[in-house]
């Protein structure tokens, strides 16, 4: 076997990690259990995290990079027709991996309930905040807009939307509601948004 650099490693264990909570929840999810999905000693974790929380984190961002990253798929067209499309591009990502975003949710109250652990929630959302945030400033560079409601206030405003829309659509799976509501919120932000 090969032998993997440190951030090759924490790789490896973030992912198995992730497969270890997708099938057996986050609650049963062990250091044991993750060395063991990722075939490496236990040693190997202690080398490459200094906590279960520090995993847990890796966890959540790399979950997030994977759905939330601020791309603007097609930069030309009215703000409407480039929010929408963006929106929907992210959506097809939340289609593709639906179980990681149960852990997400899952990591969260897990978190919550976990003495100790309540920060890690915070930082959970705090992290979302802010690829909303930097998601929204791309978009306005890119299109030349400004936004008429503070920064901050919509990418709130976009998180619970989104987190909301998320939660739904993981429980009923109906694509036109989550598709009708996306277009709602591309409507919202097209008309918070003037020219720079």
């Amino acid at each position: 076997m090969p032998r993997l650099s440190a951030d090759e490693r924490r790789e490896q264990l973030v992912e198995a990690a992730i497969r270890v909570m997708i099938r057996d929840g986050v609650a049963k999810t062990t250091t044991r259990a993750v060395v063991t999905e990722a075939a490496v000693p236990l040693g190997a974790f202690h080398y490459c995290f200094r906590s279960k929380e520090e995993l847990l984190q890796s966890v959540i961002e790399r979950i997030t990079e994977r759905t939330l990253s601020p791309v603007i798929t097609h930069p030309e067209g009215t703000p409407y027709d480039v929010i929408r499309s963006t929106l929907h591009a992210y959506w097809d990502r939340v289609r593709e991996r639906p179980a990681e975003h149960h852990v997400t949710y899952e990591l969260t109250q897990y978190a919550l309930r976990q003495p100790g652990l309540a920060d890690l929630a915070r930082k959970q959302y705090r992290h979302y905040l802010s690829i909303n945030r930097a998601y929204l400033d791309s978009m306005a560079r890119a299109l030349g807009i400004r936004w008429t409601v503070d920064l901050p206030v919509l990418a709130r405003h976009g998180l619970s939307v989104l987190d909301g829309l998320t939660l739904n659509w993981l429980i009923d799976r109906d694509d036109a509601e989550a598709s009708a509501a996306l277009d709602e919120y591309a409507r919202y932000l097209s008309s918070v948004a003037v020219p720079s």
